[in-house]
């Protein structure tokens, strides 16, 4: 996807080009480490934005409060253990706090200041880039960050125009959903293996 934004750059030749990133890096996939590897290169053009997703919140919150544990383990933390190098977790024989240590003490540098440095949301033209929805009634500058991680059906069901065009991802869809207020440009990367691109240029949007 990355050759694909490339190519299209060097193609249409724009004054400046913006890539945001919506979130949801870690968990479940295949490889949580080289995944984090790839943007945190990304990251060193100054170009891109990288926006906070609920997952990379939960493991912040799980490092902080490791009872936590178990329920990031049931959303796909086993994965991004083993792609740090570490065993699949064993709670008869070792306690969260000492797995969660490992895991830091395992993570690079750059990846842990990636996570810590993440939006919680992006504004640019008319476009309100952000991981999960907004809750309507309440003003952009005014969003708590449990919404724009999590929200869903107080969003997904709302026909409010909400100041600014939504682009979201979170809950997924089969194909990318092209609403009057809002696009969802989450289709089930994790399990579907379709990754969405939207290009936005002018008064033109495209979701390959």
């Amino acid at each position: 996807m990355l050759r694909v934004i490339d190519a299209d750059v060097a193609r249409s030749r724009p004054r400046y080009a913006i890539e945001v990133f919506m979130g949801d890096y870690i968990d479940r996939g295949p490889d949580t480490r080289s995944t984090l590897d790839v943007l945190v290169e990304r990251s060193r053009r100054g170009n891109a934005v990288f926006l906070k997703g609920n997952h990379e919140a939960f493991l912040v919150r799980v490092f902080e409060d490791p009872s936590l544990f178990e329920d990031w383990i049931a959303v796909g933390g086993t994965q991004t253990l083993m792609s740090y190098g570490l065993a699949p977790p064993d709670l008869k024989r070792n306690e969260p706090a000492s797995i969660l240590r490992d895991l830091i003490r395992a993570m690079p540098t750059e990846h842990l200041e990636f996570l810590d440095n993440l939006r919680l949301s992006f504004s640019c033209g008319d476009f309100f880039f952000v991981h999960a929805g907004v809750r309507p009634g309440v003003p952009l500058a005014e969003q708590t960050e449990r919404d724009l991680l999590w929200i869903r059906e107080e969003f997904l069901q709302s026909e409010e125009q909400f100041g600014k065009y939504i682009v979201h991802g979170h809950t997924p869809v089969r194909n990318a959903e092209f609403l009057t207020n809002r696009v969802n440009i989450d289709t089930g990367a994790y399990a579907t293996g379709n990754l969405t691109l939207m290009s936005i240029q002018g008064s033109r949007m495209l979701a390959v």
